[in-house]
């Protein structure tokens, strides 16, 4: 007998079942399957964040305007793996009205004039977004208590030009030393603006036309007085000022979170980011082709060398290095020259890196 049959009987047991019949497993949430489709937001509103806390942002409406008013939002869940910084433009929906227990939410991010970043250190790859959108940067350094730091400032330069950013210096508590020696080591650094800052002298009035028309981040190590410049170019800011430890040397972390102040003049409006003082500014994201560019002083006369040079100090023919062996640099050429050195070392690829402590 052949193994098929044409038997009806053999089909027996299969005849009361159709596709009616096909058990599907209910959504256990009770609703449909949500769609890759968004909705378009045609009515979202822009605003400025001005502050993040905890997965809540603070955000302007209606900047400049009657209007104007501020309002919390949370960030819409397609969102949720883009970060939302200090500075961003945002689109927002829901309650915008800024009411008390109102809870707008962010839709979309605008797009980004420029990002100031720093990682964990050199070697991380890794970045973090500190500011958006910010056009300069206030540089802000210790003439003593804590000692300034060259390479800091060297790599806060670097962070700026990587960025697109231009970069300010204010050099605080010149009071306690003359900060003439520490300046020396950017006087080749024609374009870069300097203020000088004391107790009782403090330059408020010439910071604060400088940033006029500006969005400034304002950078610095813990202790050097970031926070005591802010609330004096924002009266109203009340950001918590410290001390420095007279063991360590150490200031000690008084702001935690980034926020963007409005600073009010007579010939018009700025806005000033305060962000957290740092020990530390990894530069693991930089392209080390970019490095240069925190050096324009140098950058000149990298034209002059070979093609693909180093720089570094077996570099043949190095027209920086043979520079700075003549003297034509000055005493600050070869303290520059060494932190470029440092930098190209420690992120150019296959070389052995330090971390971001190394700004000393």
């Amino acid at each position: 007998m052949s193994w098929w049959s044409d038997d009806e009987d053999d089909d027996e047991p299969y005849g009361e079942y159709d596709e009616s019949s096909v058990r599907v497993r209910p959504n256990p949430k009770g609703n449909r399957p949500r769609t890759k489709q968004r909705p378009e937001h045609g009515d979202a509103v822009t605003g400025r964040v001005l502050a993040v806390d905890r997965g809540r942002y603070t955000v302007l409406l209606d900047e400049d305007e009657p209007s104007e008013h501020q309002l919390t939002a949370s960030r819409a869940r397609e969102l949720r793996k883009q970060a939302i910084v200090t500075g961003d433009r945002v689109d927002l929906v829901g309650d915008t009205t800024g009411g008390e227990g109102t809870l707008a939410r962010i839709v979309r991010i605008g797009e980004r004039t420029t990002l100031l970043r720093r990682s964990a250190d050199d070697t991380d790859a890794v970045e973090r977004i500190i500011v958006a959108n910010a056009d300069q940067m206030l540089i802000v350094i210790a003439a003593a208590n804590p000692e300034p730091r060259v390479r800091l400032v060297d790599r806060y330069l670097v962070a700026a030009y990587d960025a697109g950013i231009e970069p300010l210096l204010c050099i605080t508590k010149t009071d306690l030393a003359d900060p003439a020696p520490f300046l020396a080591n950017f006087g080749a650094l024609d374009h870069l603006t300097v203020f000088t800052s004391a107790r009782g002298a403090m330059p408020t009035a010439e910071l604060a036309a400088a940033l006029v028309g500006h969005t400034t981040v304002a950078v610095g190590h813990s202790g050097v007085g970031k926070s005591t410049l802010v609330n004096a170019l924002v009266p109203d800011a009340n950001r918590a000022t410290g001390h420095v430890n007279e063991v360590t040397g150490r200031g000690r972390h008084t702001s935690s979170s980034t926020v963007s102040l409005r600073v009010e003049t007579d010939a018009g409006r700025g806005w000033i980011i305060d962000t957290p003082g740092v020990r530390s500014f990894g530069l693991g994201h930089v392209d080390p082709a970019n490095i240069l560019r925190g050096f324009p002083d140098l950058l000149a006369l990298a034209q002059e060398c070979p093609r693909g040079c180093t720089h570094l100090r077996d570099a043949p023919d190095c027209a920086i290095v043979e520079a700075v062996e003549e003297g034509r640099l000055g005493p600050a050429g070869a303290v520059r020259l060494d932190s470029l050195q440092r930098l190209l070392q420690t992120l150019a690829p296959g070389v052995g890196g330090q971390s971001g402590e190394e700004g000393r």
